[in-house]
C-alpha cells in the first residue's frame, strides 16, 4: 500500500510539473509587420500569472508630410503546445493617431481600434523568444475606420 501512495504521488508531481510550462516574467523586443502601414513596433510583454500575460506595442512612423503613431495594449493567454512551443490568443485595443503636414493629407486625427491576437512562439534555452501572430484590428475613426489584418515577427529579450 506504501509503494502504490509513494508512487501515485510520484506521478502525480511529475504530471503537474511537465504540464506546467512557464512564460517568462519580462520580455522585451520587437514586432516586425504592417501594423497599418506605421512597420515595426516596440514590444513588451508582463506576466501575470503561469499562462496569461499582458503586450503592449508602440509603433511610429515620421515622414516628410505626415507623423503617425499606434498604441497596442492586449491581454494573451498562453497555451504548451510541443516542447518549447507555445501558442496563445488574445484580445484588446489601442489608439492611433495620424497628423499630416501638406495640403493632401492635413488633417489631425486620432481614433480607437480594437485587436485581436493569435498566434505561436518559440522559447530557446537562452533568453530568446521568437514568435509569429495574426493580428486583426477594427478601426473607430476617420484614420482606422475599417477591418485590417496585420501578421507579424516578434524578436524579444525575456528576462
Amino acid at each position: 500500500m506504501k509503494k502504490l501512495f509513494l508512487l501515485s504521488l510520484v506521478l502525480l508531481g511529475f504530471t503537474f510539473a511537465s504540464s506546467a510550462q512557464e512564460i517568462a516574467e519580462n520580455a522585451i523586443g520587437l514586432r516586425l509587420g504592417d501594423s497599418n502601414g506605421l512597420g515595426a513596433e516596440i514590444s513588451y510583454q508582463r506576466a501575470l500569472g503561469d499562462n496569461n500575460r499582458l503586450e503592449a506595442d508602440l509603433g511610429w512612423r515620421n515622414g516628410n508630410n505626415y507623423n503617425a503613431f499606434q498604441l497596442t495594449g492586449l491581454y494573451q493567454w498562453v497555451f504548451p503546445l510541443d516542447g518549447s512551443f507555445n501558442w496563445y490568443v488574445g484580445a484588446g485595443g489601442g489608439i492611433a493617431s495620424f497628423d499630416g503636414k501638406d495640403a493632401l493629407r492635413g488633417t489631425d486625427e486620432t481614433s480607437l481600434f480594437v485587436a485581436g491576437d493569435i498566434g505561436i512562439e518559440y522559447n530557446f534555452d537562452i533568453p530568446l523568444l521568437l514568435s509569429l501572430d495574426f493580428r486583426p484590428t477594427l478601426g473607430f475613426g476617420d484614420f482606422t475606420d475599417d477591418l485590417d489584418f496585420d501578421i507579424a515577427l516578434g524578436i524579444r529579450y525575456q528576462f
